[in-house]
C-alpha cells in the first residue's frame, strides 16, 4: 500500500500570523509539492488571493483549494471530505497537504475527519500547529484586535457567540502538537521565556513550543512531525465545545521581511557503532529533554547488524527502524540535531556519544 500523504493543520486566531507562516513555508518548500486548503469565511477569499500570489513553482494555483462555506466544523461532510477526495484522486498528488483553518475554528472536528473511511487510508495528520499572537497573549488578550474577532464571529449564525475567546483559545492549545509563539520579536526576552513556559505548562506533554517572528521557521521544524494526530483524539479532546469562524489577515506581515533562520541552528553529531538500539533511543530521549531539542534524525550503525538503523525524533518521541544495508558506506552513526539558537553543542555531542 502506498504511504499516506501527510497533512499539517494550521490553526490560531485571526491576526496570529497563520497566513504569514504558510506563505513563508511555501516560499521555502525546497522542491516539496505542497497543496493548500484554506477554510476562508464568507465571499472575500482574502487569504486565498494573497497565497495565490506566492509565485512559487512548488505551489501553483491548482494546488490551492478554498472552502468558502464558513466554519469547517459544520461542513466536513459536504465540503471538506469531497475537497480532500478531489485532491487525493489527482495524478500529480502533493507531497504534503497544508490546511489553514479559519480564525475561530476548532481543530478537533477537522482532525477527527481524517478518520472518515473516504480518506483514512490515503492521508494522515502530520501534526497540528497552533499559531498564537505572542504580544497579545502576553498582554492578557488572545488576539491583537479582540473586537474584530468578535465582530467576525457574529457574522455567522452557525457559530457559538457566547463562548469566551479564552475557552476557544484553550481548545486550540489542547489540540496542538506544536505551538508557535509568533511576533516574539515584540516581546522582551524575559516575557518571551515566561510565555513559552506558561504555554508548555498548559499543553499536553511533549508538545513543542517555539518562537517565531513574521512566521519564519525552518520547514524541517514545521513539516515531518509524523504524529498521526487523528489516532489520539481522546488526548486532544475539546476542553469546551462550540463553533467558530474566520481567518488571518496580517497585511503588514506579508511582504519585504527577509528574515533568516538565525533563531534556529542545526549540527551533525558523529559517533561509532552502538550496541543496543532500544537503550540508545532512551538515551536520545533523555538528551532531547535535557537540552530542549526540537528534532533529531539520522542513521545509526549497530554492532553486528548489516542494516543501518534510521532514527527520527520529534520532541521526546523517538522512532527507530532498520531500513537498508550500509553497503559500501562507512559504518558511522550520524545524527542531525535541530533546535532553537543557543544549543550547547559540546554537551549534546558528549551526551550522545556516551
Amino acid at each position: 500500500m502506498a504511504a499516506k500523504i501527510p497533512a499539517t493543520v494550521v490553526t490560531g486566531f485571526l491576526g496570529a500570523g497563520k497566513t504569514t507562516l504558510i506563505r513563508h513555508m511555501l516560499a521555502n518548500a525546497g522542491g516539496k509539492r505542497i497543496a493548500l486548503i484554506i477554510n476562508e469565511f464568507g465571499d472575500l477569499g482574502v487569504d486565498g488571493d494573497i497565497l495565490k500570489g506566492c509565485g512559487d513553482e512548488t505551489c501553483t494555483e491548482d494546488d490551492i483549494m478554498e472552502l468558502s462555506n464558513g466554519c469547517i466544523c459544520c461542513t466536513v461532510a459536504e465540503d471538506f471530505i469531497p475537497t480532500m477526495q478531489k485532491l487525493l484522486e489527482r495524478d500529480n498528488k502533493p507531497d504534503h497537504i497544508v490546511i489553514e483553518t479559519s480564525g475561530l475554528a476548532l481543530p478537533q472536528p477537522l482532525v477527527r475527519a481524517f478518520n472518515w473511511p473516504e480518506i483514512s487510508t490515503k492521508v494522515t495528520v502530520d501534526g497540528v500547529i497552533t499559531v498564537v499572537d505572542g504580544k497579545a497573549v502576553d498582554e492578557g488578550r488572545f488576539a491583537h484586535n479582540v473586537a474584530a474577532v468578535d465582530a467576525q464571529r457574529k457574522l455567522d449564525e452557525n457559530l457559538d457567540h457566547e463562548t469566551p475567546l479564552s475557552e476557544l483559545f484553550e481548545d486550540q492549545i489542547a489540540c496542538a502538537d506544536m505551538i508557535v509563539v509568533n511576533k516574539a520579536d515584540l516581546l522582551g526576552e524575559d516575557h518571551a521565556d515566561a510565555l513559552v513556559a506558561k504555554l508548555k505548562g498548559e499543553a499536553r506533554g511533549g508538545v513543542q513550543v517555539v518562537r517565531a517572528s513574521m512566521g519564519v521557521l525552518p520547514i524541517d521544524v514545521l513539516l515531518g512531525q509524523g504524529i498521526g494526530s487523528e489516532g489520539d483524539m481522546d488526548a486532544r479532546g475539546e476542553v469546551h465545545h462550540h463553533h467558530h469562524d474566520d481567518d488571518d489577515d496580517d497585511h503588514d506581515d506579508h511582504h519585504h521581511h527577509e528574515h533568516g533562520h538565525d533563531e534556529f541552528e542545526s549540527f551533525v553529531v558523529t559517533r561509532g557503532e552502538i550496541k543496543d538500539p532500544k537503550a540508545f533511543a532512551s538515551q536520545i530521549a533523555e538528551v532531547i529533554r535535557a537540552h530542549d531539542i526540537l528534532r533529531l534524525k539520522g542513521f545509526v550503525a549497530v554492532e553486528g547488524k548489516p542494516m543501518r538503523l534510521t532514527v527520527q525524533a520529534v520532541g521526546p518521541r523517538v522512532d527507530h527502524y532498520f531500513d537498508q544495508p550500509f553497503g559500501a558506506a562507512p559504518r558511522d552513526t550520524r545524527l542531525v540535531v535541530i533546535g532553537e539558537a543557543g544549543l550547547d553543542q559540546l554537551a549534546i555531542e558528549a551526551a550522545l556519544s556516551a
